[in-house]
């Protein structure tokens, strides 16, 4: 026999030796292990030989592995930037955990040594690809199809947001969801929200006052529950009562953490949490949309954004004497709750993000604050006692240009991952692999163009002889672009308006610096390092006493 085959030989043969029973004698063992050598009839000296004569052919064989998953992430790669050996399988996924705003900062300064604006990572078993220049993004937004890429939200969004969220549909059927979601924002609709958004801002103003202005504190957790009970309210209104909106706060930070968590999908780790609190969230979204499509059958004036959902759709289906039982598509109950959802993910995390950066930005730029605050106080008055109105809104110009200003400089989603689904021409010399998980980032294209980008400057789009809103409107992808572009994105933008305009009024605050603090941290869009710390104290002789009466 070939000695070379020799040792392989006396390792089966091991196997079939008879076992000794003292192997009971070690109750390091598991039972079913134990009960397993046992019909294998081996002695504890005969299994470590074993496993010495088997421990060259393992290790050879995981080092053809590692081998081969080298040199398929280098051709995946080609010849664009990135990191030319990865750890096998985990990839960079370490500094990605350990320092997100390092990784993707280290990802972007690659994709500058290319002429394409693109670089390349490998991330637990996943190649991936950051597109920095705006052009490279546009073509990935443009193509949003089943044979290009398909837009994911999370690089493992399906097993979180669920197999039917609205950012997997495609062409007919996403087409015709947004048509659906379009009496949903209207202006009469906008102008019901914004009167709940001023009500909840107001709320929590009075609320951060009550500390004293000498007890400095950290905003983000501050903002972060004001803007949950500013979606709760406007998404869902009335139907989510004290005890379930306490619920939806704890399931929802459970959701806020799986999605910066590794993704491992057992019983004990985030990332289970949060798939799991997202069911029951969209479950008591679900039970909202039950409650509302009666009142709306009732013809009761609509109160919140679901009443206005099912307000289009009872019209619908009087006009059409279609019966309930024959919804069209993504309309059932339990679809419009999930639909619902993805709103509110949306809006919470982004708005979190844009509000602690326009304090942070309205604190280091006391010109910007003196302006917002003269605009403010000729158009609204605080002792008028009343809400600020559509009008108004529209007519805080100054403010409006700080507000776009503000998500130019700090866009909250700073990548938005695409799977692509076959392979992709991107450029004449470089073809994205399928399955690669490509980012486009606005973040990076909000630094592109733009006059002295790096500058925050709120007069490139308030100023008429600058119009940068329109000569670099394609490196503006805060909202995205193409057919899956931000549905919701005036909502936002008016929260926003009308936080800075009310905060700016009503409060007196100072930012409490240290060196750092103004880093980015993805929690999970991108928040100030020190979480806002800041002082406030009542600007105002008294807060307005508002109501939706």
């Amino acid at each position: 026999m070939n000695p070379k085959f020799q040792h392989t030989a006396h390792f089966f043969s091991l196997f079939k030796t008879s076992l000794q029973p003292k192997l009971n004698s070690f109750p390091i063992f598991p039972s079913h292990l134990k009960s397993l050598f046992a019909a294998m009839k081996l002695s504890l000296p005969e299994i470590w030989v074993a496993l010495k004569l088997a421990a060259p052919y393992v290790a050879t064989f995981l080092a053809f592995l590692l081998i081969l998953e080298q040199i398929l992430y280098l051709k995946k790669k080609s010849h664009i930037p990135g990191p030319t050996i990865v750890v096998p399988f985990l990839g960079n996924v370490i500094n990605l955990v350990r320092d997100p705003a390092k990784f993707w900062d280290d990802q972007a300064d690659y994709a500058k040594l290319s002429p394409l604006g693109i670089s390349a990572n490998y991330i637990i078993g996943k190649f991936i690809i950051l597109t920095r220049d705006s052009e490279m993004s546009h073509k990935i937004f443009a193509n949003v199809r089943p044979d290009a890429f398909q837009l994911i939200g999370h690089p493992f969004g399906k097993k979180l947001f669920g197999e039917h969220n609205m950012i997997y549909l495609y062409g007919q059927e996403h087409k015709d969801l947004r048509r659906r979601m379009a009496p949903n924002f209207t202006p009469k609709a906008l102008a019901t929200y914004t009167d709940i958004q001023q009500l909840v801002i107001l709320k929590h103003l009075i609320r951060w006052t009550e500390t004293g202005s000498n007890i400095p504190v950290k905003l983000r957790l501050l903002v972060r529950e004001m803007n949950l009970e500013t979606s709760q309210n406007v998404f869902a209104g009335s139907y989510l009562d004290k005890e379930a909106r306490q619920r939806f706060k704890v399931d929802y930070n459970y959701f806020n953490l799986g999605v910066i968590a590794l993704p491992i999908d057992l019983p004990g780790f985030a990332f289970r949490r949060a798939r799991l609190a997202v069911d029951r969230l969209v479950g008591a979204l679900t039970n909202c949309v039950e409650q509302s499509k009666k009142k709306m059958l009732a013809d009761e004036e609509p109160k919140c954004l679901v009443d206005y959902w099912m307000q289009d759709m009872v019209r619908e289906e009087r006009e059409s004497d279609t019966p309930l039982e024959f919804q069209p598509p993504n309309c059932s109950n339990r679809e419009i709750g999930a639909h619902v959802f993805d709103f509110l993910f949306a809006a919470q995390d982004a708005s979190t993000s844009s509000l602690l950066w326009a304090v942070t930005l309205l604190d280091s730029h006391p010109d910007v604050l003196m302006k917002v605050r003269k605009e403010v106080e000729t158009i609204w008055k605080v002792d008028s006692n009343t809400l600020i109105t559509q009008d108004q809104l529209a007519s805080m110009k100054y403010t409006q240009a700080v507000a776009r200003e503000v998500v130019r400089y700090r866009a909250p989603a700073t990548l938005v991952p695409h799977l692509a689904r076959e392979d992709f021409q991107l450029t004449e010399k470089y073809i994205v692999p399928k399955g690669t998980i490509v980012f486009p980032s606005p973040y990076e294209s909000s630094f592109q163009g733009f006059t002295n980008p790096e500058n925050f400057d709120p007069d490139r789009f308030f100023l008429e002889e600058r119009r940068e809103d329109q000569l670099y409107r394609r490196n503006y992808l805060v909202f995205g672009a193409g057919g899956h572009q931000c549905v919701g994105q005036r909502y936002a933008l008016n929260l926003l308006v009308l936080f800075i305009a009310m905060f700016s009024t009503l409060i007196e605050f100072k930012r409490h610096r240290t060196d750092g603090c103004d880093d980015l941290a993805f929690c999970p869009t991108i928040c100030p390092k020190d979480d806002c710390l800041v002082s406030l104290s009542r600007r105002c002789a008294k807060f307005p006493s508002l109501s939706l009466d």
